[in-house]
């Protein structure tokens, strides 16, 4: 097999555990290298042309189902205690006279901001099973902080995902150093313009971050929820799941730190935040539109 751009590979220094994509292939003095991107996580990485191993499409598809089956329950679950929310939030607004159908929800607008246009439409996809109104755009993390502000004016949203790709190197500095970190200083930057722009941690909620990202720097900068703590690999999906819960939690509750990413993929070793409001509103009366 022939090693190629658009490959699906792993290493097997690693267990042969990540379907990676091969994006980029650089000649260097010592051989050639691969820039590889994950296919379910959000991790980019280089690599010897040594240590890689073309997935055959039967291995390929068995894993893909799997993470998938794993993605859709986790999904299910997520939806059902969404419901139970929104049910709750529906009674408690209405009380004992509740008249069926009497009431509307506004849930947070979502601007989510992506470095990998794959995940971006796997993540709108998702965002549209759960019910959240978003707008996507697609922005490599370098250009991330020079199109921060306009977006925001543009689409003004209530929750901020600024994700993409990231990697640490232990090559190039401590886990401390910032600079050992592919994509961590776009995202601090971008957290920090935006957070300039909207200072209340409550008017604007955001979530930044990927793969082994810089986690302390991001909630420095602002970020109410970020990856990653343990400097350990997030799924394509946990924004999402970390959005769809504050944008359907009533705006006058807390969100519990430890409930929102309890039914992310991850969990607290890859995603961390602080207390933070959720930004649901309801209204009444409803109205169902007149036929005509």
């Amino acid at each position: 097999m022939v090693i190629r751009i658009q490959s699906i590979v792993s290493r097997p220094s690693y267990g042969n555990d990540i379907l990676f994509r091969v994006m980029d292939i650089q000649e260097t003095t010592e051989g050639k290298i691969a820039i590889l991107s994950g296919e379910d996580y959000r991790l980019i990485a280089d690599a010897p042309f040594s240590d890689l191993l073309e997935v055959d499409p039967s291995r390929r598809e068995r894993m893909t189902r799997a993470t998938k089956a794993r993605e859709e329950q986790s999904l299910h679950l997520f939806r059902q205690e969404l419901e139970l929310i929104k049910e709750r939030q529906e009674y408690r607004a209405t009380k004992c006279y509740r008249v069926e159908n009497d009431v509307f929800q506004i849930p947070g607008r979502v601007l989510h901001m992506d470095g990998d246009s794959n995940y971006l439409k796997k993540c709108l996809a998702a965002y549209e099973k759960i019910g959240l109104p978003v707008y996507g755009v697609h922005c490599l993390e370098e250009e991330m902080p020079k199109k921060i502000l306009t977006l925001i004016d543009e689409y003004r949203p209530d929750i901020l995902v600024i994700t993409g790709h990231d990697s640490y190197s232990k090559a190039k500095g401590s886990k401390s150093d910032i600079g050992a970190y592919r994509h961590s200083k776009y995202f601090v930057q971008t957290v920090r313009l935006a957070r300039k722009k909207v200072p209340h941690l409550d008017q604007l909620v955001i979530f930044a971050g990927a793969c082994q990202s810089h986690f302390e720097s991001l909630i420095r900068a602002g970020a109410n929820f970020a990856s990653s703590p343990f400097r350990v690999n997030i799924h394509a999906l946990d924004p999402v799941y970390i959005s769809s819960k504050i944008g359907f939690t009533p705006f006058n509750e807390l969100i519990d730190v430890r409930e929102v990413l309890r039914n992310t993929l991850t969990g607290d070793k890859g995603l961390g935040g602080i207390e933070t409001k959720g930004v649901l509103r309801l209204g009444m009366p409803f109205q169902q539109p007149e036929e005509e």
